[in-house]
């Protein structure tokens, strides 16, 4: 079952955004990510968005989340944005295609 990554990203540091990006979107392109969201967060709708810039990633798996984020890819784009960059991070499993079911 598809798996996501929701991320909230706020740059503090321009150039090593600049860095990043290109890193970390090598990691997770090898690993079977695919971005579905990327980019300004736009108005809400409803209640209020605390992060200047989002994106929503998928992947094929839980596990391949899991192997993308440990990768040593991974850690080195980690250590360039440290200090540099806030990001919130969420790992979500995918529904079924029947949708979700209501707790009992």
């Amino acid at each position: 079952m598809p798996a996501y990554v929701i991320v909230n990203v706020e740059v503090l540091d321009e150039e090593a955004g600049w860095a990043y990006a290109p890193v970390a979107q090598k990691s997770i392109l090898d690993h079977g990510g695919r971005y579905l969201v990327a980019g300004p967060t736009p108005e809400p709708v409803e209640g209020s968005w605390d992060s200047p810039r989002m994106l929503v990633i998928e992947f094929p798996d839980m596990d391949r989340i899991r192997q993308w984020y440990n990768s040593p890819e991974y850690r080195q784009a980690r250590k360039i944005r440290e200090g540099k960059a806030r990001v919130q991070m969420l790992f979500v499993e995918g529904s079924p295609p029947e949708g979700f079911s209501l707790p009992a």
